[in-house]
């Protein structure tokens, strides 16, 4: 370990060496072999927190290892990127859940309940949902997430819950035009306007993103078109829900708008294919929602064939995808959307980097942070291979432990 410095003087490097690596996951190409860039038999060295070296296992270079992690053969993969959730809520919709497994469909309405319950809890009960489900979120491998307001629906509540989502991450988002509210009823343009004006006005300055839903029973492109433009004029970047619930305008909207991401995309034209594949638009996959609202699932298959850059994410929101599971959604997306693992793996990692527009997370190429997850298993593929077991033993954040499996499961693969 290197001494402390003087004081006044810039403190040293602080190095971690990772080795022993059964299967390491890069995403660089330049590092491995094929999209994964995947390598065998090897080490990685984080230098603080930042990926310096990678190599042959036991070749480290000297002098860089303040710390040594033996991971006796086990898989790393880069830190998963939960592009899309809904964390600021309060409430319960259990009985929502149950009854849609029962056969009644899901209509969008049930977010209004959630608003209600929202509306009423005190901030820190908020804030405690937000901890506890980000702190799930770590220990199954996320390291970088992005959350939404959205169940406040008033100035004041949609203001506090982006406050409250800026103590957990960077990557906040303005959802004001989630639906409308009950005291808009019959009036959604009224609504628009007070989410293009004043809305925005107060929440602009804790989010980097706008998001708007763009669905029959939610805002039509028009209404979809304004909110994105308000934002953008804020410098506020684009995100859209786009073609759940069936087909629509959704995605042409997003892409019109230079938007980061057109997310669900469940129902899409061979145009709404065409215009993801041709631009920067990513186009974020949910596979919890499909599966808690029994929905026909996004087919990625076509997306990725097409050239269209796909993203996972959780979607963790209370009614219809209450999961923050990624290694769940990536075993999902792998059995219902047509993906393989690698795809799966990749969407979930450098594809939801992309559509958050981050080159420093998704990846563990030389430079980028030093997110990563240690799993349990030998090989990347046990994430789909064992669903809903325990697959992740350690999180690493910026080069620190964030978590670990307890009892500490090490032992040679």
């Amino acid at each position: 370990m290197s001494p402390p410095a003087p004081a006044g003087a810039a403190a040293p490097a602080s190095s971690v060496v990772f080795d022993n690596i059964g299967a390491l996951v890069t995403n660089d190409p330049l590092l491995g072999d094929g999209p994964l860039g995947l390598r065998q038999r090897c080490a990685l060295v984080a230098v603080d927190g930042r990926v310096a070296w990678v190599g042959g296992a036991g070749q480290a270079p000297e002098g860089t290892g303040d710390r040594l992690v033996d991971v006796g053969g086990r898989a790393i993969v880069p830190g998963f990127v939960d592009s899309h959730t809904h964390l600021v809520f309060a409430g319960d919709r259990s009985a929502e859940f149950a009854a849609r497994l029962a056969g009644r469909p899901y209509k969008a309405g049930g977010i209004l309940a959630t608003v209600t319950a929202t509306r009423a809890a005190p901030e820190d009960v908020l804030e405690a949902t937000v901890s506890r489900l980000a702190a799930e979120a770590q220990s199954s491998g996320t390291t970088t997430l992005e959350c939404k307001s959205g169940y406040g629906l008033t100035t004041h509540d949609e203001e506090r819950s982006l406050r409250i989502a800026k103590d957990h991450t960077e990557d906040t988002t303005f959802l004001g035009a989630h639906t409308v509210p009950a005291e808009f009823a019959g009036r959604p343009d009224d609504y628009v306007d007070l989410v293009c004006t004043d809305m925005l006005d107060a929440c602009a300055p804790h989010a980097r993103w706008v998001d708007v839903f763009c669905e029959v029973g939610a805002f039509d492109a028009d209404q979809a078109r304004e909110v994105l433009r308000a934002g953008a004029r804020r410098s506020l970047v684009g995100r859209v829900h786009a073609n759940q619930l069936g087909a629509g305008p959704g995605v042409r909207v997003a892409v019109e708008a230079g938007a980061a991401s057109a997310d669900h995309c469940t129902h899409l034209a061979p145009a709404d294919v065409d215009a993801l594949s041709a631009g920067p638009t990513v186009a974020t996959l949910l596979p919890g929602a499909e599966f808690s609202t029994r929905s026909p699932y996004a087919d990625g298959r076509r997306l990725l064939d097409a050239g269209a850059t796909v993203a996972l994410a959780s979607d963790c929101n209370p009614g219809t995808s209450y999961t923050t599971s990624i290694p769940w959604c990536i075993a999902l997306a792998t059995r219902e959307m047509g993906m393989t693992v690698d795809e799966a793996l990749r969407a979930a990692t450098l594809g939801g980097a992309r559509a958050l527009r981050r080159d420093d997370v998704g990846h563990l190429g030389i430079g980028a942070r030093a997110d990563l997850v240690v799993l349990d298993a030998p090989s990347y593929l046990y994430l789909a291979y064992r669903p809903g077991a325990p697959v992740v033993a350690e999180v690493w954040r910026r080069g620190e432990l964030a978590w670990a499996a307890e009892p500490q499961r090490f032992g040679p693969f």
